[in-house]
């Protein structure tokens, strides 16, 4: 086979590739697909577009051995790594009971657009919001019950919509979100791993807001990324599994510098990374010794005594 045929097939398969991921991440994430941001939809539309003519193109077309074969192992090189990044993206579908707690019902109307998840209790309304940043590549609907309870003691909360479900990509989210609940006084920010470390971040930016300050920063199996020990004012409370694989215990305790020294750390025994949402179990995470359904619960009781206290 001739360098040039070779070539040939490999953008043949590279294009096959595309194709078979596309499918897979549809297949596999089409409700998380469908309820995200919707960035990620587009992007597997036009890669499966773009393989599909560009792999007929290569296959109706003659063999040249003019054209420059080092450019096009270049361009089949970034293709893969194109391919690759869009079936890491395929998120993490969230699972019952989160989405039966995305239904509205007498205590609290559940919105959903494409850039946030709100739940707005119907009667008497606290001062205090939550908004909340979901975990890296995790539908933002996982979230739902543990947050909604929140929502039923009367405090509203906000969950972003993610780009590409990215957290740092989303870092303006909670500024949209303050603009469009103009009449919240105070803000409690968190996040689930990534995203507590960006709410980390938004935290640090607007706790200083004279209108909405934010009062407490929420961490749920996370750490910020810089140090926050003296320049933080919000009150701080970091909930953590004893078995989580991903933010590990040794991982939290050495984040402990990096916060202000009134900062609470409870421990949810036996609990693991994917058990702050309801996502399906997650890739490195450790083993529980604690039911789904007794973490969440304690999770959501510190959640809200951290929310009322504000």
């Amino acid at each position: 086979m001739t360098s040039v045929q070779w070539l040939t097939w490999a953008v043949c398969g590279v294009a096959a590739a595309a194709v078979l991921v596309v499918a897979w991440a549809l297949l596999t994430g089409w409700s998380a697909i469908v309820h995200g941001y919707p960035l990620y939809g587009p992007l597997l539309l036009i890669t499966a577009l773009v393989a599909i003519f560009v792999g007929a193109r290569t296959l109706r077309s003659r063999p040249a051995g003019r054209r420059r074969p080092a450019l096009r192992v270049i361009l089949i090189l970034l293709a893969l790594v194109w391919v690759g990044v869009m079936g890491w993206l395929r998120p993490f579908t969230a699972t019952e009971p989160a989405l039966s707690a995305m239904d509205s019902d007498a205590a609290v109307r559940v919105r959903e657009s494409p850039t946030r998840i709100e739940f707005i209790p119907t009667t008497a309304r606290k001062h205090t919001s939550v908004f909340f940043q979901p975990g890296a590549k995790v539908d933002a609907r996982a979230y739902a019950a543990t947050l909604r309870p929140l929502a039923e003691a009367g405090y509203p909360v906000i969950i972003a919509k993610q780009p590409l479900n990215i957290a740092f990509l989303a870092l303006p989210a909670f500024d949209a979100a303050k603009s469009a609940h103009p009449d919240v006084g105070r803000w409690v920010v968190g996040g689930h791993s990534l995203g507590g470390t960006v709410a980390a971040i938004q935290a640090a930016a607007g706790d200083t807001d004279p209108q909405a300050p934010v009062v407490g920063l929420l961490f749920y199996a996370s750490y910020p990324a810089n140090d926050l020990s003296t320049a933080l004012r919000a009150e701080v409370l970091s909930l953590s599994g004893s078995a989580d694989g991903l933010a590990t215990v040794a991982k939290i305790n050495a984040s402990k510098a990096d916060l202000p020294g009134d900062t609470t750390f409870t421990v949810i025994d036996g609990a693991v990374h994917a058990f702050f949402g309801d996502y399906g179990p997650q890739p490195g995470d450790g083993t529980p010794t604690i039911s789904h359904d007794r973490a969440r619960t304690e999770i959501t009781e510190a959640s809200l005594r951290f929310v009322a206290a504000r």
